[in-house]
């Protein structure tokens, strides 16, 4: 009934508010004043109509559209209190209203007999002047409306998020009083509308009376074309006549002002449980307009941003979507286009890869293998694979479809300085990074980065990670990078990777401080270091270790990024304090390409004693990856560059380099190469390069077959490194598992056992794990020498295994075979 009642009113103020500027309205007046008067309303009806009517046409006269909102509802209301009080009234105002303006269709009509009547139309015998009554069917009375989109796919995954749905939406479940208000939040083309969609398929049966849905998107393009009318006061009032239509009410009986509708909508929904979805919203405040009033109704809304307002003041209810992961984007991928996945599983997962599970993407993709004659997963896989043309890739010719304009309005709604933000990690080098990365390359304050971060995160363009970190999905960093490429200045990511490859400098330079004080360094990085800020001096710090792990693929951008730039000095002087991180974590890949660009970039910039240690610590990483031939060409390079510059420990340094390589490859000559590095460290005072250069010299001393010297040399060799002002620890370690060697070649293997396990045990907590490895080998080598439990030889050398697994050691090939081996004599005999 209360719809009906309020229907009723509905359409007597748009009729009675027409008439005001009519010659008609002092005959409406009177009509409408006895019918107040008799219900004893008002002490002079006439003139609050008049006050009314006056105030109307003020406020039509100066355009002011809230005002006359105002008049319109404040009659309404006053109608409304009549029309729930006297049963009598609504009967009688439906037939005023008909003889006044004959044109107005009504709600609600009673007969003189007192008796009422629904349905699209009435003929009353009883009724003055033979009149018809036309009566548009009552909101709430028509059929239930069920307005969602046919879907003309299959939907595949997001059981986890629409379970989480179901589980947001508890009070049409259970009896609740409230409305459930949820925000389905994700980046554009990550799934929103379909996972909001399905989930609503899903749960019919729980609003009985019907499902609305709204296209805020499609109602920002109708109203972009009404300069006259502000953009969000168009798709609120348009959106609100959507679902008053679904509900029944009709256009003669639809309020002209947003309040109005408003106020209709929760009339009309009062009695009634409706899911309501609201697709692509950008403002809270459109949310709160259309929440119904029914108990156990429910809002669904779907948005780019996380639209906090409603979480905070309106109770809602946030679910993130997030990309698909491999199993879904491969589960997406076979459902669009089976043959992709057939043709070739690697080429499948390494598509899903390049479209980062975006789903708009996937489509796309399909969408091309299945257009495009002769298109294979593996060509478009070679296509995609380049960044520069990823995103071109993921576009349908002459089509507006594509990943581009799909992140087109994340970015359009982003306020000036979050968008230029946005454009600026574009060009960062990374797709990881923290607050202080995008203050140093938005050149602006931390705290300001901050704040400008949060904003991209609710508009889901940026993740922020349980450290603190911020990662920027690769295709919404391509699309940065295309808007920065379009609208920042042309030297602006020249100057963007300089003062990020400075920030990364500061920062390795005291990670590499902080882990070992005396070291042998070209760069003299002291100035840019003294007035710098010490993150790791500080009590509650990041371990530098730890650091300068995490941020490995960052720092390995920075310097591709500066090389391309030709930002050489930066480069070279990176790669020679990142270094300290390969010496505990042997990422070989990483350590030799680090390296190659630094030394490339010494060359570039002639600093010859850069170029010679470069170069020189380029050979390790390159031997150990079997590439012999082009560790000796680097140290051929190293030795002449070091011959060019007056510094003697530079000079020890390169030759204790040469003596490993000759370690492998000439070990006669190992030890003279190991002498002479001892003898230039002795003559320039350097105590620590000495003792390093024993230790190699006495382990080189020992393959030759000359032990006895070997143990004298490394027992020194330990002790130096232990006696220096600032012990190294870690470096005696190895000595002590060098000594543990050549007492098992002496035949001393009791000692030999418990050197090697003692330097285990220290290199663990150095976390120096690949000379732990190399130690770990030694002690399989005795245990199985020695007739020990298999159990323990296998433990061994899985350790190691799984050390050179990680760090990509070609010497992984041969503890597998070892394995094996131990494997097939543990097998028992199969008889005849």
């Amino acid at each position: 009934m209360e719809a009906e009642l309020t229907a009723l009113a509905a359409t007597a103020v748009t009729a009675l508010t027409g008439l005001m500027v009519t010659e008609s309205w002092e005959q409406a007046k009177l009509g409408l004043a006895r019918w107040f008067r008799r219900r004893g309303v008002d002490e002079d009806p006439q003139g609050e109509l008049q006050a009314d009517s006056d105030e109307l046409a003020r406020a039509r006269a100066d355009g002011d559209e809230r005002a006359a909102e105002r008049v319109e509802e404040q009659l309404r209301e006053r109608l409304l209190r009549v029309l729930r009080d006297d049963p009598e009234a609504p009967g009688e105002l439906a037939r005023l209203i008909t003889e006044l303006a004959p044109d107005t269709p009504v709600t609600y009509v009673s007969s003189v007999s007192g008796g009422v009547h629904h349905g699209p139309s009435f003929q009353g015998a009883h009724i003055h002047g033979d009149i018809t009554f036309t009566v548009p069917v009552p909101a709430g009375t028509g059929p239930r409306p069920n307005q969602l989109p046919a879907r003309t796919y299959r939907f595949v995954n997001r059981d986890e998020q629409i379970n989480e749905l179901r589980q947001a939406f508890p009070a049409a479940r259970t009896g609740s009083d409230h409305v459930d208000l949820v925000v389905v939040s994700g980046v554009s083309g990550v799934g929103k509308t379909a996972t909001a969609l399905r989930f609503a398929e899903t749960v019919q049966d729980l609003y009985p009376d019907g499902q609305l849905y709204v296209p805020f998107a499609g109602l920002r393009d109708q109203s972009a074309s009404s300069p006259s009318v502000g953009t969000g006061v168009a798709d609120v009032s348009e959106a609100l006549a959507m679902c008053l239509s679904g509900l029944g009410v009709g256009e003669d009986a639809m309020p002209r002002t947003v309040e109005a509708r408003a106020n209709l909508l929760r009339s009309c929904s009062a009695d009634l449980r409706i899911l309501l979805v609201l697709d692509d919203v950008t403002e809270p405040a459109h949310v709160r307009a259309l929440i119904p009033k029914g108990p156990g109704s429910g809002v669904l809304v779907t948005a780019h941003g996380t639209l906090g307002e409603l979480v905070a003041q309106d109770d809602a209810t946030p679910v993130g979507l997030k990309p698909l992961d491999e199993h879904g984007g491969l589960a997406l991928l076979a459902d669009l286009c089976q043959s992709a996945v057939d043709a070739d599983q690697a080429d499948a997962k390494q598509l899903v890869e390049l479209c980062g599970g975006l789903p708009v993407a996937l489509r796309i993709a399909a969408a091309r293998l299945k257009t495009e004659e002769g298109l294979t997963t593996a060509e478009l896989v070679e296509e995609l694979s380049d960044e520069t043309d990823r995103l071109a890739g993921l576009s349908l010719p002459a089509e507006e479809l594509s990943v581009s304009a799909a992140l087109g309005p994340s970015y359009r709604l982003l306020p000036p300085d979050a968008a230029r933000l946005y454009r600026l990690l574009g060009w960062l080098p990374t797709s990881r990074f923290d607050a202080g990365v995008a203050a140093v390359a938005a050149d602006v304050d931390t705290r300001v980065a901050k704040r400008l971060l949060r904003v991209l995160a609710a508009a889901s363009l940026v993740q922020r990670e349980e450290d603190n970190r911020y990662v920027m999905h690769d295709l919404i960093r391509l699309h940065a990078r295309e808007r920065a490429d379009q609208e920042e200045p042309a030297t602006g990511e020249a100057e963007l990777i300089g003062r990020v490859a400075t920030h990364y400098l500061v920062l390795t330079a005291f990670a590499d401080r902080a882990i070992k004080r005396k070291r042998k360094r070209i760069a003299d990085l002291s100035a840019l270091l003294r007035d710098a800020d010490n993150p790791f001096a500080a009590p509650d710090g990041p371990a530098p270790l730890v650091w300068l792990d995490t941020e490995r693929a960052a720092v390995l951008g920075v310097l591709r990024a500066a090389s391309r730039h030709g930002l050489h000095t930066l480069v070279w002087q990176l790669a020679e304090a990142f270094t300290v991180l390969f010496l505990h974590r042997r990422y070989l890949d990483s350590w030799r390409e680090s390296l190659e660009l630094g030394a490339e970039a010494a060359s570039v910039a002639s600093a010859e004693a850069a170029e010679a240690r470069l170069r020189s610590l380029l050979s390790r990483p390159l031997m150990d990856l079997d590439r012999h031939d082009e560790a000796r060409t680097q140290l051929e390079q190293a030795l002449r560059r070091a011959e060019t510059v007056d510094d003697l420990v530079l000079r020890a340094s390169v030759l204790e380099f040469q003596g490993r390589y000759l370690d492998r490859h000439d070990p006669e000559n190992a030890a003279a190469a190991y002498r002479r590095s001892l003898a230039l460290n002795e003559q320039a005072g350097e105590a620590r390069g000495a003792a390093i250069a024993r230790v190699f010299l006495g382990s080189a001393l020992s393959v030759g077959g000359e032990h006895t010297e070997a143990l004298a040399v490394l027992r020194r060799a330990h002790d130096d490194l232990l006696a220096d002002e600032e012990p190294d620890v870690r470096m005696a370690a190895r000595a002590l598992a060098a000594i543990g060697l050549v007492r098992d070649r002496l035949g001393d293997t009791e000692a030999a056992d418990r050197d090697l396990q003692e330097a285990v045990r220290i290199l663990r907590e150095r976390d120096a794990t690949h000379y732990a490895a190399e130690a770990l080998v030694g002690l399989a080598g005795i245990a199985q020498r020695t007739g020990a439990d298999t159990a323990l030889v296998r433990g061994h050398l899985t350790e190691a295994l799984e050390i050179y697994e990680r760090d990509g050691n070609p010497a992984a090939g041969e503890l597998r075979r070892r394995l094996d081996e131990l494997d097939s004599e543990d097998a028992p005999d199969v008889g005849d």
